[in-house]
Order: C-alpha cells, then structure tokens, then sequence
C-alpha cells in the first residue's frame, strides 16, 4: 500500500461520495480493533509486493520461487475472505470494495493452483529449494533419487552426532549453511563438548547464533548433494522456464489483487494511525464552505517522544475570516499553525481520519503551500527567486475553492520591497482570488488590511513577558505559550530568541541597543535624532519618566516672570532653585543623571 498511498496524497479526491466512502470504511475498522487486527497481522503482513511479481513475471526476470510466493498466497486468500466476510457492519462497502474481487480472483487463479501443485515439488520448497517435481522427466527422477540418498546419508551422520556428543537432535541441530552446505550447530554453551573429539569434529565457524561444524563423512555427503543440487536445476531449466512463462499469463490477475490488497493495507493504516495516536483522530464533516476545527493538532509532531503538543481551533469562514493574518513571536508556532491545517485538509480529501476533536471543511481544489527558504544554485535560482516563483505559481493557480497556506513572504529582500510584495499580493488574493488563505508575517503593518477589508482577520500567538531584572535594566524572560488569540502581537521577540539560543551577552546587548535606536529614529522628529546618547542601560520606562520630569523642569524655567530681563548671575540664581526643587526626583532617575553628566 505504500505506492498507493503515495498516490493519494498526490492527488486527493474531490467527490464527496468517494470520500465519505473511504471514511466509512475508516471508521468501521477504527471501531473494530478485533477485525483489523486479525486482517494486518495474521493476513497482510504476509502478503508479498504483487506489483513487483508482476513486473517480474511480465520482464520474463521471475523464478519458480516467485512462482511458489504467489502459489502460498492463493492458497492464503480464503482465510482473508472469511475474515472480511465477518465485517457485517459494513458489509454492503466490504463487499464492493475487497470481498467480490477476491473471490473472483481466487476463483481465476484455480488453475495457477493447479499448475504450482503439479509442477513444483512442494516438500522442497519449506527447506528453501525450489524444484519441479522428479516425476515431470525420467532424468530428474534418477537424479533426485541420488540426492535423496544422499540425504539419508547426512540424516544418519546426523543422528550419529548425537549420539556420541549425548544431545538432543533440538540441541544439535541439522542446518544446511549458504557457505558450508549441510552442517552441523550447537549453542556456544555446547560447544565445550567438541574440544575432546577434534579427530572427528571440524569447526567451521563461531557466531552469537552457536558452533557450526561438520564431519568428514557429512562434508562428503554435503558436496555430493550440493553437486547433484546443481545438477538438478540445469536439467529442469529449460522445463522451468515453461512453467514460468505459463505463470506469466496471469499478470493481469495478479495486478488486480494488488489493487485490492493495497486498497486494503491503506484503509487499514489509516485506521490503525488514527486510532493509535496520542489522542484519537475524529472522522472530518464535509461542508459547503467554513473550516471550524477545535482542537487541531499536527499528526507528525504529536507522536514525537517528549513533545507535549498545544492545540488549537481554526475557524475561517467567508465573511468574516476568509483570509487570516498570524503574526506572532519567532518559534511561537506560526509555521506549525498553519502547515497544520493544510495537512489536516489533506487528510480529510484522502479518506482518513483527522487529528482534531471535531472537524468540519469545505473541499479544496488544490492546496498551494509557499513555507520554507530554499535556493536552487545548479539553475541560478536565489532564495528569493524561488519565493517569488512559488508565489507567481500559486497567483496563476489558486481560486476561489483554494486553500493558500504563506509562510513570512518577502524576507529574501529589503523591509520595504518585502512588505510592498506582501501587501499587493495579500490585497490580491482577498479582493481578485478571494480564496481561503493564511499567512504568517513579521510586517506588522500587513495586519491594517482587517480595517479595510472584512473577510480578513488578525491572530497571534500568544507569549508571557515577565520581568525578571532591576527597573534599570530593564530584563524580561519570554515565555512562548503556543495557542493563538485573536488580534495583533506587534513584537516579534527575535532578540529573545537569539537570548534562548545562548547569544554571547555582549552581541545580545548590541543588537538590543540598535533595536531602540531604529525605533527611537523612527517615531523622533529630525531635530531630536540628533541626540546621541547610549541608552542601552536603561528601560524605556525609566527614560520616559525621566523625560517628563525635564519637560517640567524647562516649562517652570521658561515661566519664570521677567525671564527676558534677567542678567546672567540672576538666571544662574533660577536654575540653583529649580535644581534644589528637583533634587530628590533627580536623584531617582538615572537617565536624568546620566543625561545632565554628558551636557
């Protein structure tokens, strides 16, 4: 079933009859712990890969011990009928799906049956020696009756054997080796028996397995059966490869059991994965438009060893949500949230089961994904080319059925450029495509387009800031929690998260000084960016204070009755005043001392 599924995930249904189908057939064996694991274990494992039997049959490459394969699983075949025929719950969907095509090849390969059980010598085969039977040809009987004497002979040394060592035929066993032929094997704890007896006991090899070892009178015996093996398979070639190519003219059956067994395995895995996951997966209601999941989770990361995984609702609906901005701290889960619901979607649209408590979606036309970064130097591709041929792909592709999955477009290039690229594009996909979409971004200014546009909708995920150092320096820890909220998060924390890796402190410091800065250049009028004082050190708070107690400084200075007409030492005077009046708030801020130091 691995090629089949690899099918479906490449090209998910669209009919919603199919699909409920493969979900009802899901959810029975979901519930049927007892019927599905009767037909994986003691029926599919077994089964061998049809396609590639086919193939080789059809290739003229198959052996008379693919022959024999195929021969066990017909003769297997009833057993998985009865087994299917005990699925009364579904019985209609079993029936259509498995039980009438495999009595119907069953019943096509009878003469198959017939063949295997005529030609081959099926004794041989449970030794792992594939040969037609010694009646098919006067020369095969006369040589296989010298390698069943031959045998005898190796049967006899080996009862010998264990007669003069004093053990059990169960402890000294009989095997035939690829390098040693027909030898002898005892435990290593046995072993210690052969050391008194070297005339007669050669050891040929110890492993974790035993001692293998042999006799002069079994080695003999072993190469005479050995030759007359050989002698055995060039005779019966030419009658083997008739056998085979009679055998090659049921390809095409064969090929319809590998389309019913790995429908089977699929359903089944499908099954067992949702079932078996950490939290059970819930079969997906199909609607006209909104996607409402409570509770969605990621299948991949859920079942990782030591992850204790957060989930989250989604709701998107045409009106209201129909093009969903996240924003959000780095490694708060942006990436996870929204890849999430794309493989949820696909679930869905290939039958099986989804990781949510309930679920309900709209079937997509296509899934258009742009996430990651990644160049392509053999053809001249850069990192934000590729970006951008992804997007033009997805612009030409999507409509209006569409789920459209953007993950930080336009990082591969300037602020500027980047944000111009993902405004027109988002704006383009809400008012031209006007298809579901989620997009996860470091331009906060994206998030203006809920005010002019109504089907788009802000989110965030949600982090804890908690101070953890003195009012002057201003520490805070960050504390991802994983769940998203409603609304904006206007901070990305990228500085947090380079403090989560272990940044040397020095860099840390750096990049937070040059964070202020562009903030402080971005929101100062032109003649206050001329200030350059390192602020570093202190809280935005702190200076905040700071600055208020400067503006009343200057006002209550400015204020001053007859200011123009006051000499030098008078003005002086008024200063020493405000100062004296203002000591103690001085004295309490920092920034105001570090500022007055540098004039």
């Amino acid at each position: 079933g691995k090629r089949l599924l690899a099918q479906w995930l490449k090209q998910p249904l669209l009919n919603v009859d199919d699909i409920e189908e493969r979900l009802t057939l899901v959810e029975f064996f979901f519930n049927d712990t007892e019927s599905r694991d009767i037909i994986r274990t003691a029926h599919l494992r077994s089964m061998p890969d049809f396609k590639r039997l086919s193939n080789r049959f059809q290739r003229g490459f198959a052996t008379l011990q693919d022959t024999v394969r195929v021969y066990q699983v017909i003769i297997a075949l009833p057993a998985l009928c009865d087994a299917l025929a005990a699925c009364t719950d579904s019985q209609a969907l079993i029936n259509k799906h498995y039980l009438q095509e495999l009595l119907k090849i069953t019943e096509d390969l009878g003469e198959f049956r017939s063949l295997v059980e005529t030609t081959v010598d099926l004794s041989m085969a449970d030794s792992h020696e594939f040969m037609l039977r010694a009646d098919f040809d006067d020369g095969l009987q006369e040589t296989m009756a010298k390698m069943d004497a031959e045998m005898r002979n190796i049967t006899a040394e080996h009862e010998r054997a264990c007669e003069d060592l004093d053990l059990e035929s169960k402890r000294l066993k009989l095997e035939k080796h690829s390098t040693f032929g027909h030898c002898l094997r005892v435990s290593r704890t046995d072993g210690a028996r052969l050391r008194g007896k070297n005339t007669r006991y050669f050891e040929l090899s110890t492993l974790k397995t035993g001692v293998f070892f042999t006799t002069p009178a079994l080695r003999e015996s072993s190469r005479s059966y050995r030759t007359l093996s050989d002698s055995y398979t060039r005779e019966q070639s030419s009658l083997v490869k008739e056998v085979i190519k009679v055998a090659a003219s049921y390809s095409p059956v064969l090929e319809r059991l590998n389309t019913v067994v790995a429908h089977l395995d699929v359903i089944l895995s499908f099954a067992e994965a949702s079932a078996m996951a950490p939290v059970p997966y819930t079969r997906p209601v199909l609607t006209s438009g909104d996607v409402h999941l409570v509770a969605a989770r990621h299948p991949c990361l859920e079942v990782q060893e030591g992850v204790n995984f957060i989930a989250n609702d989604v709701e998107m609906t045409r009106d209201g949500s129909n093009f969903v901005i996240i924003t959000g701290p780095n490694m708060g889960g942006k990436s996870t949230y929204i890849r999430q619901i794309g493989v949820i979607a696909l679930m869905a649209q290939v039958g099986c089961f989804v990781p949510c408590d309930s679920a309900q979606l709209p079937i997509f036309d296509c899934i258009l994904a742009r996430v990651g970064a990644g160049d392509a130097q053999l053809k001249g591709v850069s990192t934000f080319m590729a970006e951008m041929l992804e997007t033009a792909s997805i612009l030409k592709t999507a409509t209006d059925k569409s789920l459209v999955i953007i993950d930080e477009l336009g990082r591969g290039t300037s602020t500027y450029d980047g944000f111009g690229l993902a405004w027109a594009i988002s704006e383009h996909i809400v008012k031209e495509i006007k298809c579901k979409c989620l997009f996860a971004t470091h331009f906060h200014e994206l998030t203006e387009l809920e005010s002019i546009y109504p089907s788009v909708d802000n989110r965030h995920v949600m982090a804890r800031i908690t101070s953890t150092g003195t009012a002057a320096t201003g520490q805070r820890d960050l504390t991802l929690l994983y769940k998203i909220g409603s609304g904006v998060c206007d901070q990305s924390f990228g500085i947090h998260v380079a403090e989560l890796a272990n940044f040397p402190e020095s860099i840390v410091r750096l990049a937070k000084r040059k964070v202020e800065e562009l903030e402080d250049f971005g929101s100062a009028k032109p003649q206050e960016t001329k200030m350059d004082v390192d602020n570093a050190e202190f809280s935005k708070e702190i200076m905040a204070n700071g600055s208020r107690l400067i503006e009343r400084f200057l006002s209550e200075f400015t204020n001053t009755p007859e200011l123009a007409e006051m000499d030098a030492g008078r003005v002086s005077k008024r200063v020493k005043e405000l100062k004296d009046k203002y000591e103690s708030d001085i004295a309490s801020n920092a920034w105001v001392q570090h500022v007055i130091a540098t004039l």
